[in-house]
């Protein structure tokens, strides 16, 4: 019975360590141009619009898609890690929000970002905003930008 015991504990241990297959997901990348499609139809005053695709607790995914600039934008607790899926935008980091107030716990909104720091992004660029940091993407008139989210809770 000894034997079977030592088997049976790293056995366990394994098991104990995998993860979970039923929260497993692949987005293609046909399935994130037809929903950045179906977004586009979708958008709303400032030419924006999101879905979200999954949500695990501590992250959650979503494709985002924006024929407009956005509002200067702050998560005191969430960061941002995105990947570019189409277009082009630029996206001001850092500074001051102008104009900024809460929208929701946690979550700060403005008209603009003063002093940040500018750089242009182009299909396949990654991006970490950590939590706290003011943001806010600038498209060009006429500009389509795609790109896929996730949101990581800091601790």
């Amino acid at each position: 019975m000894k034997r079977l015991l030592l088997v049976a504990i790293p056995v366990a241990l394994l098991v104990a360590q995998t993860g979970d297959p039923k929260r497993f997901a692949v987005w293609t990348a046909a399935d994130i141009h037809g929903r950045a499609a179906q977004l586009a139809t979708h958008l709303d005053a400032m030419k924006s619009a999101s879905e979200s695709l999954a949500d695990y607790g501590h992250y959650r995914t979503m494709v985002a898609h924006r024929e407009g600039s956005g509002g200067a934008e702050l998560h005191e607790k969430w960061a941002d890690l995105f990947v570019v899926e189409e277009g082009s935008a630029m996206l001001v980091v850092g500074g001051e929000i102008e104009g900024g107030k809460a929208v929701s716990p946690g979550e700060i909104q403005g008209t603009s970002i003063s002093g940040g720091t500018r750089h242009a992004l182009a299909k396949g660029d990654v991006v970490s905003i950590p939590a706290n940091t003011p943001h806010q993407l600038l498209l060009d008139a006429g500009a389509k930008f795609t790109y896929f989210v996730v949101k990581v809770e800091s601790r």
